[in-house]
């Protein structure tokens, strides 16, 4: 029994040291053709890195304000009998809006100048008696007070019955109808928002050390989301607040641009940049050749190298790092690490590694611009 046992034991070292065998002679000979075998080059597009002049330009965000803006609002109390206007409608300076019940006040309006009337016709009989020394001079006064206090009167009960006749300050767009016919008004209450809409101001505000280089009559482009146009908004410098912020340091500073289109709308966020009159010389390069790491950035620039084995120039990749700056379009400025002509990788960098053979086929490259224009936003 000890015997069986002992020949089982050594059949099963005898067959597992062959199978190791054969394997170890596998793994032997799998490492042997791997370091025979030669990795193929990869194919890769490139751009050239580029010399170019950048105009400098000042970036803030921005709030746009109507250059008149009002909430239109009962000054007296009163019913509404009529309503002018339809929401949205453009109107212009003097138009009627509302009309607030005014028959109590007419009424008074034709009492009183039936006062002012008797007292001016008493004031003129009296003007004769004075001149002919008839009467005292204190009566021809008090006659006279009597007229100008019944004017007084009767003004005062027209400009009540004026301020009931709802009518626009100025020409603009209206708002959104905050009344309905028939309404009690009290002293204050809303009625309509009215806005000039063309031109509008686009305020900002910039570092305190920016303000030697802005004076009015500069530039400003304005771009932001929802206003979609062809067309580049372009706002000129119009004020430069006399005064810094103590709390912030910043100082505001307020654009004025056509808005003739009503693209823009009081209260809107926008893209404000400032366009300075120098330029700035930068190299770029496509923003996709940029192999972006939390340690540093790098790009792939393509070389000529001679192959060890065949002896043959052929193209490779080394990793250069590089320090970058402002993006536009499609395109990222390179402060240090690149030179003008060089030739770097320009799309799948993250597949790509340091002095990998590579071949270089443009011919499905897409084109990369300052100012894209996709089909789709």
């Amino acid at each position: 029994m000890t015997k069986r046992i002992f020949l089982t034991i050594l059949g099963l070292i005898i067959v597992g040291g062959s199978l190791a065998g054969v394997y170890a002679l596998q793994i032997r000979h799998m490492i042997a053709v791997g370091s025979k075998s030669v990795q193929p080059p990869e194919t890769i597009s490139t751009a050239t890195v580029q010399l170019q002049s950048w105009e400098t330009t000042l970036s803030a965000v921005a709030s746009l304000e109507a250059v008149q803006g009002v909430t239109i609002a009962a000054e007296q109390p009163g019913k509404v009998v009529k309503i002018s206007f339809t929401p949205g409608d453009f109107v212009h300076k003097g138009d009627q809006l509302a009309q607030l019940d005014t028959a109590s006040e007419e009424a008074q309006l034709r009492a009183i100048e039936s006062s002012r009337n008797l007292a001016r016709t008493n004031l003129r009989r009296l003007a004769e008696l004075a001149d002919k020394g008839l009467i005292a001079k204190a009566e021809y006064d008090n006659a006279e007070a009597n007229f100008k206090q019944a004017e007084a009167q009767t003004e005062n009960i027209q400009a009540v019955i004026e301020k009931k006749n709802i009518r626009a300050p100025f020409s603009g767009r209206l708002g959104v109808r905050l009344i309905n016919l028939g309404q009690i008004l009290k002293e204050g209450q809303e009625i309509v928002s009215l806005q000039t809409l063309d031109p509008v101001f686009v305020n900002f505000m910039l570092p305190q050390q920016e303000l030697g280089k802005i004076t009015t009559g500069m530039v400003v482009r304005v771009s932001g989301d929802g206003i979609n146009t062809a067309k580049q908004l372009i706002a000129k410098i119009t004020t430069i607040d006399p005064k810094v912020d103590a709390t912030t340091r910043n100082i505001r500073v307020q654009a004025t641009v056509s808005n003739k289109e009503e693209l823009l709308r009081p209260g809107m966020f926008v893209n404000a940049s400032v366009v300075l009159p120098e330029q700035e010389k930068v190299f770029i390069i496509p923003g996709t050749a940029v192999l972006y790491a939390p340690y540093s950035d790098s790009v792939f620039v393509v070389e000529e190298k001679k192959d060890e084995k065949s002896g043959k120039d052929v193209q490779a990749l080394r990793q250069q790092f590089v320090r970058l700056g402002e993006k536009r379009g499609d395109f990222v400025a390179v402060l240090s690490g690149l030179k003008d002509g060089e030739t770097v990788a320009s799309t799948g960098v993250f597949k790509l590694r340091n002095g990998q053979d590579v071949v270089i086929d443009n011919s499905h490259s897409p084109a990369f611009e300052i100012q894209p224009k996709p089909e789709n936003n």
